[in-house]
């Protein structure tokens, strides 16, 4: 389903059933007009709707930073693959060969094989590890000779421990929800509260109060679906792509 589509969707049905519940209340109690609640519901909804802005607005911009931090650690992955390989060009052949067609097979094997997996939020298996211990040996075992060899084999070195690191977190971000159950429990709660208080206010007429109370569940909602969204950054609205490793492995080639 289009995610403009799922997103209405959310907002429209916490739209009616709060003027639902807003209908309800004024039809069914006792007096239209509660001015003498208007005090004390004023200073609670206060409260709970800072505390639950709060909260919504923390765990948005955590996620909204952690979609970031994905799509960077993805280039920073295929870029530290590719300069590995550029690394180990100066030295002595065959290692040159043999790290790039590795390093393609790597490649192919996040794109084709690891990325959808991911975008599903499962646990990632396959040959990918196995493919970097290999590049890792290769490195290792190439002789270098003088100390500018000697320093583009450190090079290459350092950066393939930077493809680990990189790998390991995207794995990490794609496996681990960034949001569990008891902040969804703490968000959807929050929000329901802070709909229902406002019904316990008075001097509006029915109209301008139905209006008022959907307007707020909407907004809510459109929030709420903003972070189910944001929970897993290679699907859902975020929806990061593997063009960082599609692109290098045009660079290395292997296309």
């Amino acid at each position: 389903m289009n995610i403009y589509l799922q997103g209405t969707i959310w907002v429209l049905s916490a739209s009616v059933a709060a003027a639902l519940v807003g209908y309800l209340v004024r039809r069914i109690g006792q007096d239209e007009g509660r001015p003498s609640n208007n005090d004390a519901a004023g200073q609670v909804f206060t409260i709970v709707s800072g505390l639950q802005a709060v909260v919504l607005a923390f765990v948005l911009v955590t996620l909204f930073d952690t979609v970031t931090d994905a799509r960077e650690g993805a280039y920073r992955e295929a870029q530290g693959l590719l300069s590995v390989a550029w690394a180990v060009d100066s030295l002595p052949a065959p290692a040159a060969d043999e790290v790039r067609e590795l390093g393609a097979g790597y490649l192919r094997t996040v794109v084709d094989q690891e990325w959808p997996v991911m975008q599903r939020g499962g646990e990632v298996a396959g040959p990918g590890w196995a493919q970097l211990d290999q590049i890792r040996e290769v490195v290792l075992r190439a002789p270098a000779d003088g100390e500018f060899e000697e320093g583009r084999k450190t090079e290459a070195t350092t950066q393939l421990g930077q493809v680990y690191e990189e790998r390991h977190e995207r794995l990490t971000r794609a496996f681990d929800r960034g949001v569990v159950a008891v902040v969804w429990f703490v968000l959807i709660l929050g929000s329901v509260v802070c709909v229902l208080l406002p019904n316990l206010f008075g001097g509006t007429r029915l109209f301008p109060h139905i209006v008022l109370v959907s307007t707020l569940a909407g907004a809510l909602a459109l929030l709420l679906f903003a972070i189910f969204q944001l929970q897993n950054p290679f699907s859902g609205g975020s929806r990061i792509g593997p063009e960082a490793f599609t692109w290098a492995l045009e660079r290395l080639g292997r296309s």
